[in-house]
């Protein structure tokens, strides 16, 4: 049986994208896989999965040498399971920068393609069977393009995953703009998480000039419930960077309908990344950057020191 999974901290296209392809290899390539995932999956990934009757994957911690899997939606060794290089991997399906690291047993297949989803780069290796999809597959192919380019709102959104999401929101009977609000009302929901939980809710690992920083970014159309709690948060992110090996945690809480991001300024690391980063004053512990909303295509490349 083929594991298929994302990235941990998995969002809706690291929730939907394995389920999305698991489909594919056992009921139209004859292949038996299934979908499992690196961590509980955010609050608007759970809302797709319930609201197209899909089964939540198995988590699982890790994976050994008599796994066999497919990676989708990260190429990333920081994201994936400590054994990863042990597994034996077949295909690497991604839309991220290329970062390197893992090693595989044999040859294999990637597909890396600059689009804002993996959804959509599925639905193209999938040629005609795409024909054969059931309604709950295209629902989630759907939901993955929506999440990931915030309602077309996101700088990574492409004219093709734009064109896909209106022709699967077509032949499902889906208003975009009315499902939109209901995921990222379901995105925007973080009563039942504590405050380590949100700074790793949606996070990635990366280095700048030598210093390691938990990159995390909150999605939401109500940017004042998670603003509100930013004392605590600030307080929390040094136990939660020792915890997880880097220097610190940057947390850019995205407000969807303004298109901007706040990012908190605990101390003056922060401060100076913001500044030479984003070329903006520093004055208070939040600084409201206007037009940020993508952490892979606006965020990740200006991280400097």
């Amino acid at each position: 049986m083929i594991k298929v999974f994302g990235h941990k901290s998995p969002d809706t296209d690291s929730t939907g994208s394995p389920i999305i392809w698991a489909w594919y290899l056992s009921e139209v390539k004859g292949t038996p896989a299934k979908a499992v995932l690196l961590g509980e999956p955010n609050t608007e990934a759970l809302y797709v999965l319930n609201r197209w009757g899909l089964e939540k994957p198995e988590i699982i911690a890790d994976v050994s040498a008599d796994d066999t899997c497919v990676i989708v939606d990260t190429n990333n060794p920081a994201e994936l399971p400590p054994s990863v290089n042990d597994a034996k991997v077949l295909e690497v399906i991604d839309h991220h920068l290329l970062t390197g690291g893992i090693k595989t047993k044999t040859p294999i297949n990637v597909t890396i393609r600059p689009l804002a989803c993996t959804a959509t780069i599925m639905h193209d290796l999938m040629g005609d069977a795409t024909d054969r999809m059931p309604d709950a597959i295209r629902g989630a192919m759907l939901s993955c393009i929506l999440s990931d380019t915030l309602e077309f709102r996101s700088p990574t959104t492409t004219d093709h995953d734009r064109d896909l999401a209106l022709k699967l929101a077509a032949q499902l009977g889906i208003d975009i703009p009315s499902y939109a609000a209901e995921m990222f009302e379901a995105k925007s929901d973080i009563s039942a998480f504590g405050d380590a939980e949100l700074l790793r809710m949606d996070s990635k690992e990366y280095e700048v000039a030598g210093t390691q920083f938990r990159v995390s970014v909150l999605e939401t159309t109500a940017p004042r419930l998670v603003l509100d709690r930013k004392d605590s948060l600030m307080a929390t992110m040094p136990a939660v960077a020792a915890e997880d090996g880097a220097h610190q945690v940057l947390l850019f809480v995205v407000d969807i309908l303004r298109e901007e991001a706040t990012l908190l300024v605990p101390n003056e690391l922060v401060k100076t990344i913001a500044e030479k980063s984003f070329g903006v004053p520093v004055t208070g512990d939040t600084v409201v950057l206007p037009g940020i909303m993508s952490r892979k295509k606006q965020i990740i490349p200006a991280l400097t020191l």
